[in-house]
């Protein structure tokens, strides 16, 4: 297990099945984390396993309002102090549209989840990374990111344009010390993605806890070579 004690951790959709499993494996590093959720009540679940860890729940928080996000890095610098490892696991899915038919909701929807919720969080929590001369940043993309497929336009391009964002964020960095990476999963095994393929086989399926553990390693001085990687964490599938 890597020891991440010192190290404050800020997690967006930490009520998520992927951010929930993220926010568990740095407690038990740990770290002190910061679990963000849209939602009240949601983070409940979450708890410290750890006397050397640290939980902080923030509730309500819209990554994609600019000026929530930039108000909450300052009551975060204000009363833990300042965030060295950002995982953003924010995002969000859309089916069913071809191409010259996506609605301009449909359209939004994705660009907000997928790339204004990066661009809020790192535009808020970055500068103190530089600042501070380190730090890590990691995006939760798609295989999708790498090959649209009929019916998913809007969210193969909202997960592409995370991904080029994410390597644009790599090489401006890579100077200042902070390393900034994207994992890509495969289809994750969680309940509603059973519920919406009862006939897959589960097994090759890519659990939280396993995406977890790649970005936990990319939040460890044990990755300080690595910056601008695409990860595919995609299981068996």
């Amino acid at each position: 297990m890597f020891d991440l004690s010192e190290n404050i951790v800020l997690v967006t959709g930490a009520a998520g099945n992927l951010g929930g499993a993220v926010v568990k494996l740095f407690l038990e590093a740990g770290a002190t984390v910061c679990a963000l959720d849209h939602r009240q009540g949601r983070l409940e679940g979450l708890h410290n396993p750890s006397d050397s860890s640290e939980l902080h729940l923030f509730e309500n928080v819209d990554v994609t309002d600019q000026r929530m996000m930039e108000e909450l890095s300052e009551k975060v610098k204000r009363q833990i102090g300042k965030v060295n490892v950002l995982v953003s696991t924010v995002g969000g899915f859309a089916y069913g549209e071809m191409v010259h038919e996506i609605s301009p909701e449909s359209w939004e929807k994705m660009m907000s989840l997928n790339v204004q919720s990066f661009l809020n969080v790192t535009r808020a929590f970055v500068p103190d990374m530089l600042n501070n001369g380190e730090g890590k940043v990691i995006s939760v993309g798609s295989r999708a990111s790498l090959k649209g497929s009929a019916m998913t336009g809007a969210y193969a391009a909202a997960k592409g344009a995370l991904l080029r964002l994410t390597e644009s964020m790599a090489g401006e960095l890579m100077p200042y010390n902070i390393q900034v990476n994207c994992v890509l999963p495969g289809t994750i095994d969680t309940p509603e993605n059973r519920e919406a393929m009862p006939k897959a086989d589960f097994e090759k399926w890519v659990s939280p806890a396993e995406i977890a553990q790649v970005i936990l390693f990319l939040s460890s001085p044990q990755s300080n070579a690595i910056s601008g990687a695409v990860i595919p964490v995609y299981g068996r599938s």
